[in-house]
């Protein structure tokens, strides 16, 4: 029979190298815990690396974009200005034409334009053999303020510059016996038509 004392041995042994094995395992799990968790890191660097990449990117892109909405509007805004320049140059050099009204009977004609705020001695009329022109300067109402008052314009909708309106008539007119009155800012022009008598010729 196998006494106590081996038995013991045995069991002491076999206890021994239980725990040898399990601290082995350990050991070994310990090792590829610690591999796993250094993957764990480097996987974590390269993505925060990764993601700072990205942000620093998108922080470009947009960075661009913006500058490229700011160049636009600012160029935009050049060429509006530029466009309301020439716009009022063109309207400074552009002859606007005056308002009229014309009435026909059998032997006058009959012109009412407006003239407001214009002296009778600025308004200038000349007529030819079949037709009229009426022409006034208008002064811009800003004119009338001084430099030092710092005035600008917010709305101008008035006639300014150089107006002139003419009109041509089917029929020759009498330039003898037009006549033209001024008053409460209009003119008031009759123009008689020139009633060429019809002449009998003889046949020989």
């Amino acid at each position: 029979m196998v006494d106590s004392e081996t038995i013991e041995t045995k069991i002491s042994d076999k206890k021994e190298e239980f725990e040898e094995k399990i601290d082995e395992t350990k050991g070994k799990f310990e090792e590829k815990k610690e591999k796993y968790e250094e993957k764990i890191d480097e996987t974590k660097e390269k993505y925060e690396e990764k993601k700072e990449k990205r942000k620093v990117m998108a922080d470009s892109v947009i960075n661009d974009i913006s500058k490229s909405i700011d160049e636009f509007k600012e160029n935009l805004k050049n060429v509006q200005k530029a466009a309301d320049q020439r716009y009022n140059d063109y309207k400074k050099t552009t002859v606007k034409s005056l308002d009229v009204d014309l009435i026909e009977t059998d032997d006058v004609y009959y012109i009412k334009a407006a003239v407001p705020g214009i002296e009778k001695e600025d308004i200038l009329i000349e007529a030819g053999d079949n037709d009229i022109s009426i022409e006034a300067t208008f002064v811009p109402y800003i004119e009338e303020f001084d430099e030092e008052d710092g005035a600008e314009v917010i709305v101008s909708s008035l006639k300014s510059g150089r107006c002139v309106k003419t009109i041509r008539f089917e029929n020759s007119i009498d330039l003898e016996n037009i006549t033209a009155k001024f008053k409460n800012g209009m003119v008031i022009i009759n123009i008689p038509k020139l009633i060429i008598p019809k002449h009998k010729v003889n046949v020989e």
